[in-house]
């Protein structure tokens, strides 16, 4: 490229936000997102989650609920940038679309409620920006609510995230008073414009009684700035004038760095705040410019380091965040880290070790495209025509291969069995749960072995319906359904070691393996380990692989009850071979048998998923609520006063949880609301596991006999 060249490349580049939009569920989130696409202009008209006219929540099950389920991608612009935007839902059930999104995202913003300050999935949905290293803007939303509260708000932030808040605004009012901002670096008020349904906005001096309030919190705000910028920090301890752009490149570097959080607030439903928004995430968010270069490993050469800069003009590599499948092809959304894509290009899927051929590429508008020649590095867009690329997978120049770190989902928590009502539709229920799986990567579904069932599993109780609603009404097959059940998992409580003697010559071809096997617990871990002590050729070579294959299998399948095995290591330090009756299948039987000797009832402890659930009652309703808590297993933690309201922190087994909110309905009077997280897995005690082991075998019988 020529010197032009890269430096119009550059310009691009510092142009644009590749953002997303994350909180809580019922923060406001796609209320902000139709705004922004309002004022931007984008949307003509602003579409009301209440109506169920949201652009970005396009889903039928979306409009209907007035939540949303789905991430949705589209682009507008702000001040000559280009605005990438990501809207992601904030219900736990769906927790897979924010982490997927927030992996290819550059920053985002989170969204408070003023009236609930930090909630559970505030604290789910910020863990996963920091664990992605998402530079973050804070949103104090609602602040015209009545209980509004923007130093609770704020000071929640600090206590439950350990998050450093750097506060760029203070409100003017509150409540139904809430009628403008304070803007802490250009030291003035903003006013918005009532007549005007708060759609502009007048700049003016800052109100009497708030001038010495601002006084003092523009000083913090100088003073953190200050430790990103040493000129900037002479002048802040000289008391010397400092300039507005000044305290925001020193903001922005701290932003960019996660070391501080700059915090805006506003009432998104009445327009309030949105502009100044916009302005903050031009200003303080990165474009593709301030972030390191990426890093991958070489597909075929594990241990060598790769990277690539974000520049157009390096080989092209992008990661496949989301898959929708559709009649005509699955569509897979990418983002584009480095070179350009250009329709009709050959490209090599690093994860699958496959050569894809790019069909036609999309700018995504929601659920409207439009069609476009090429896309750039920093670019986020959809293809239509890949075979092999699902969620995950890296695609890249084939002659400069790289394999990007892929994007980790947790497991599911619960399952139910489905059937289809027609024995003529089996097929076509097993075809859409295949392309529901290719769109979630926490959906799971398997069909029993020993009852023939289909079962399908997931996040939450909202979660398989929604996958139940979607198998009627998107692809045509009317199902039955069971109960919801808990995913529980299985360990193991001590080390123990076998001899599994898989031998059968009688005559003609036979099956010899013998193989003695270690198993050691891993506390407080979910993961299968291997390893191979033999040395002398006890085992050759060869057979050791179909060993653990056969322990995998097993502990994947969970044995007759299918329930996963996790957190074992296994280790083959012995065995015998024939020189003619020894094969990969002899082994791998003989692997599995070790594992049946090892996971006996008296060597394995039952794991079940804990939630961690908040629920939020009338003071009057407190001792029923925590009673009835007590009576579900639950560890109460805390309990928090919020206005007139209890807040009580507890972790509750999800089995627990079943139907809980006609229970907290009726507790209350219809007041009480709860949130919950996962928060991991407990043993089960002894009593209970017994239970649960003794309903799921008459389950067995039952499906057994229904078949």
């Amino acid at each position: 490229m020529t010197e032009a060249q890269v430096s119009k490349a550059a310009k691009y580049l510092k142009t644009i936000r590749n953002f997303g939009i994350m909180a809580h569920i019922d923060a406001g989130k796609t209320t902000i997102s139709e705004r922004v696409l309002f004022f931007s202009g984008k949307a003509h008209k602003i579409g009301e989650v209440h109506d169920g006219a949201a652009t970005m929540d396009y889903l039928e099950e979306e409009r209907e609920r007035g939540i949303t389920i789905t991430s949705a991608a589209t682009q507008c612009f702000w001040r000559d940038h280009t605005m990438n935007l990501i809207d992601t839902p904030g219900h736990v059930d769906f927790t897979a679309e924010v982490e997927r999104s927030l992996r290819v995202l550059d920053g985002a913003c989170a969204v408070f409620d003023a009236v609930s300050g930090v909630e559970a999935q505030s604290e789910t949905v910020w863990r996963q920006a920091t664990k992605n290293h998402v530079p973050r803007l804070c949103f104090v939303n609602k602040m015209d609510r009545v209980g509004a509260d923007y130093d609770m708000t704020i000071n929640s932030i600090k206590d439950r995230l350990g998050a450093r808040p750097a506060l760029l605004q203070l409100p003017i009012g509150v409540s139904k008073d809430f009628r403008g901002i304070v803007d802490l670096v250009k030291n003035v008020a903003v006013f918005f414009d009532e007549d005007n349904e708060n759609k502009t906005y007048t700049e003016g001096p800052i109100p009497e009684d708030l001038v010495e309030d601002a006084k003092k919190a523009r000083h913090n705000l100088l003073e953190m700035a200050a430790e990103f910028d040493d000129a900037l920090l002479e002048k802040v301890l000289e008391d010397a004038p400092v300039t507005v752009p000044e305290v925001m490149a020193a903001l922005r570097r701290g932003t960019i760095a996660c070391s501080i959080f700059p915090v805006l607030c506003g009432a998104a439903l009445k327009n309030k705040g949105v502009q100044q928004l916009l302005d903050a995430v031009v200003d303080y968010l990165p474009c593709p410019l301030d972030l390191p270069a990426i890093k991958g490993k070489h597909p075929k050469k594990k241990d060598q380091d790769e990277t690539r800069a974000h520049d157009p003009d390096a080989p092209f590599t992008a990661l496949a965040f989301k898959t929708i499948t559709e009649k005509t092809g699955d569509l897979t959304f990418i983002r584009v880290y480095s070179g350009v894509l250009k329709n009709g290009s050959q490209v090599y899927n690093a994860s699958k070790d496959k050569t894809e051929r790019i069909g036609r590429l999309y700018r995504m508008h929601a659920a409207q495209r439009e069609q476009i020649d090429e896309v750039r590095a920093g670019d986020i867009c959809a293809t239509v025509g890949v075979k092999y690329t699902y969620t995950g997978d890296t695609l890249c120049d084939d002659d400069k291969p790289i394999l990007l770190e892929s994007i980790d989902f947790p497991d599911p928590v619960i399952s139910m069995s489905i059937e289809p009502k027609s024995r003529s539709d089996r097929d076509k229920l097993g075809s859409a749960l295949s392309k529901i799986a290719k769109e979630d990567p926490t959906f799971r579904y398997f069909t029993d072995q020993e009852t023939n069932e289909t079962v399908v599993a997931g996040m939450g109780e909202l979660h398989l319906e929604i996958i139940r609603n979607r198998v009627i009404r998107d692809f045509g097959v009317d199902v039955e359904t069971g109960a919801p059940r808990v995913a529980y998992k299985q360990t193991l409580k001590r080390e123990v070691s076998v001899e599994a003697r898989h031998i059968k010559q009688s005559g003609g071809s036979g099956q010899y393996a013998v193989a003695r096997v270690r198993f050691e617990p891993i506390p407080d871990s979910f993961e299968v380990q291997w390893e191979n002590e033999i040395k002398g050729g006890s085992i050759p070579r060869e057979f050791i692989p179909s060993i653990e294959r056969g322990i995998r299998r097993m502990a994947e399948v969970g044995g007759p009850d299918r329930f996963q095995f996790v957190g074992f290591k296994a280790v083959v330090w012995d065995g015998q071979y024939h020189d003619v009756d020894s094969s990969d299948l002899a082994f791998e039987a003989a692997g599995r048998l070790a594992f049946r000797m090892a996971f006996l009832p008296e060597t394995t402890q039952l794991l079940e998923p804990v939630m961690k659930v908040e629920v939020t009652t009338p003071e009057e309703h407190l001792g029923d609520v925590i009673g009835d808590l007590n009576s579900r297993r639950a560890r109460v933690n805390d309990v928090e006063s919020r206005q007139n309201l209890k807040v009580v922190h507890s972790e509750v087994p999800i089995a627990e949880m079943f139907a809980y909110s006609s229970r907290l309905r009726s507790l209350t009077q219809g007041r009480g609301t709860y949130a919950m997280e996962p928060k991991g897995y407990w043993q089960v005690p002894n009593e209970l596991a017994k239970k649960v082991y003794e309903e799921s075998a008459k389950l067995r019988e039952a499906n057994a006999k229904r078949k």
